[in-house]
């Protein structure tokens, strides 16, 4: 009997790899994608690492694939974009071994900066996508995408969502299939897309699409589901969940490939039922082709383009039905803040206390722009902090950013933050750039990464150090401070940013929650000293709470005895003692 096995839909995805014979992995951490590469690398017949970024990993699995073996990329939606380059272009390449990329859209924004539809970027490339509704899907999808990529020749999307990635269901174990190499062969014609090449290259990918659309009526991904034909419902991926909940005796056309449309299939199907819905989260991305060819349904004109949707969305969209009326009591909202003890506080506290701005960046550092902080005034997109202070003085002179920093991350940095550094040398910019290193990848969850000096897959590499790295780009001020010394850390930041040339702040003080860390001390106030200024208060530790009678509480149980509350009363009133 076949083993079964409840799984998160990501979890489900690494082993429908490992199943589908893949010999290659690579990734950038994301959130929802990141869980992907921490289940592939428990699979040892897989190799399987975390790239400096996306487009990085896109080219390695690329490679790998046309030396012949089954390679996977994974990302988020945004990450996509950053591997937009490579994978435009090997759509017109193709394959040799099976190529699969695993994009996880966020709607909602749970933990993005954009709502972004990878089908559109799909459509742009010509590559086609398969999107599973529940875990075992997510698997099946998995190795089909890897059989559909070797026998239409093509790079296939596997789209999920975060309701899918971050859900569980029971999966079907299966045996790992042994797929034997393919042979190499030297095919420029193929492979080098120099634009003779790519001319003849883009013809056959609109073939390639064709037979996909024609061929893709009979895949077993694509399924019709009859019942009650006075309501239809054409949908894919989780909304086909909400649909099925909702309007349990209802027609459904469950689409597992949303691009290209099956379209002689979703015509059959609409001309069978009496009215059509077409359900899908963010873009009308299949409501617009299916109107396109004269089929009359109802899509977002009842249905947000925005957010996820859920079985209530579509009681009220659909049946007028109000669910909020018995709706519970909403629970307060809990804005996201950094952790207790964190080393950017330490560091936002100081930049606050200069009147310093900072052009901000992807990562935990981004909630130095939320109150009671307030620091980060720009986010961007990953590494755009550099690159946004430079085009600042650029447009504004030096005068402009002489109360201006960026600040980014130690992961962020070596993704693509050096590169913007790099055109500030190149440039002749003036700015300072502070690199909080706390040697992790902290928000997706404390992966390693190239300055860490250990692999996705556990080895013990030599880790690049950033200072030695931002002295060979040619930044002749490096200093690297602990983000807990406010002394040192102020008077290194005033003195830094009156210079009149490029010049980099490194502080370094390890993620608290990093595994491994021991926490010797707690802070404990003393109500007797407290003068009831609240300056401790002021950089918003959650760990600290206002008593009615003015003075503070410390959770021991939150604390982590950083010192930076101690470091910002200048009454004793607070001290540290042994955990």
């Amino acid at each position: 009997m076949a083993e079964k096995k409840i799984m998160l839909g990501n979890e489900a995805i690494a082993r429908g790899a490992y199943e589908a014979g893949v010999k290659v992995s690579a990734a950038y951490p994301g959130t929802p994608s990141t869980e992907i590469s921490e289940n592939i690398v428990k699979y040892k017949e897989i190799y399987a690492e975390w790239s400096p970024n996306e487009k990085v990993a896109m080219e390695v699995a690329i490679g790998a694939s046309i030396s012949g073996v089954r390679a996977m990329a994974s990302m988020k939606h945004v990450g996509v974009n950053v591997a937009s380059d490579p994978l435009y272009t090997i759509s017109y390449g193709g394959v040799n071994g099976g190529l699969v990329l695993v994009a996880a859209d966020d709607p909602g924004l749970y933990s993005s900066q954009n709502e972004q539809d990878t089908r559109c970027v799909a459509r742009a490339a010509i590559v086609p996508v398969l999107e599973p509704s529940d875990s075992q899907e997510a698997k099946d999808f998995t190795k089909f995408a890897f059989d559909m990529s070797e026998k239409y020749d093509t790079p296939v999307i596997v789209r999920t969502t975060t309701r899918l990635s971050h859900s569980q269901g029971l999966v079907t174990l299966e045996e790992r299939a042994e797929v034997e190499d393919k042979v190499y062969e030297r095919n420029a014609a193929k492979y080098v897309m120099m634009p003779g090449n790519a001319k003849g290259r883009h013809v056959y990918v609109e073939q390639r699409m064709k037979a996909l659309a024609e061929d893709g009526c009979g895949f077993p991904v694509n399924r019709a589901e009859y019942q009650d034909t006075s309501m239809g419902f054409i949908t894919s991926g989780i909304p086909y969940q909400y649909v099925k909940e909702v309007f349990p005796n209802a027609s459904v056309l469950k689409l597992g490939m949303v691009h290209p449309l099956p379209k002689k299939l979703i015509q059959e199907f609409a001309s069978r039922v009496d009215k059509l819905y077409i359900v899908e989260e963010l873009e009308p991305v299949i409501e617009e082709q299916v109107k396109s060819w004269g089929i009359q349904a109802v899509g977002k004109e009842i249905f947000t383009i925005q957010g996820e949707y859920s079985a209530n969305l579509l009681r009220k969209a659909v049946l007028g039905e109000n669910p909020e009326v018995n709706a519970p009591v909403p629970v307060p909202a809990r804005p996201p803040i950094l952790c207790p003890g964190c080393p950017h506080r330490s560091v936002f506290s100081v930049l606050k206390k200069l009147h310093i701005h900072a052009a901000g960046d992807i990562g935990c550092y981004t909630l130095g722009a939320v109150a009671p902080l307030s620091v980060v005034d720009t986010t961007v997109c990953m590494g755009a902090s550099i690159s946004t202070l430079h085009g600042m003085e650029k447009a504004k002179g030096r005068d402009y950013i002489k109360n201006w920093v960026a600040v980014i991350g130690d992961s962020t940095f070596m993704h693509t933050g050096v590169n913007g550094l790099i055109n500030m040398v190149y440039n002749q910019s003036s700015g300072t750039v502070m690199i909080l290193d706390n040697s992790t990848t902290g928000m997706t969850g404390h992966q390693d990464h190239a300055a860490t000096g250990k692999t996705l897959m556990g080895e013990v590499v030599p880790a690049i150090n950033i200072y030695e790295l931002c002295r060979a780009i040619g930044v002749k001020h490096v200093t690297e401070v602990n983000a807990f010394d406010l002394p040192e850390l102020e008077r290194v930041v005033k003195e830094e940013t009156a210079r009149d040339e490029v010049s980099v702040i490194i502080t370094k003080s390890p993620c608290v929650l990093l595994k491994g860390n021991v926490f010797p001390y707690k802070c404990r106030p003393d109500s007797e000293k407290c003068k009831k200024c609240g300056a401790c208060l002021r950089v918003g530790c959650p760990a600290l709470t206002k008593n009615a009678d003015g003075t503070i509480s410390i959770d021991e149980t939150m604390c982590n005895g950083c010192g930076l509350c101690m470091s910002l009363c200048k009454f004793d009133a607070i001290s540290k003692v042994e955990a």
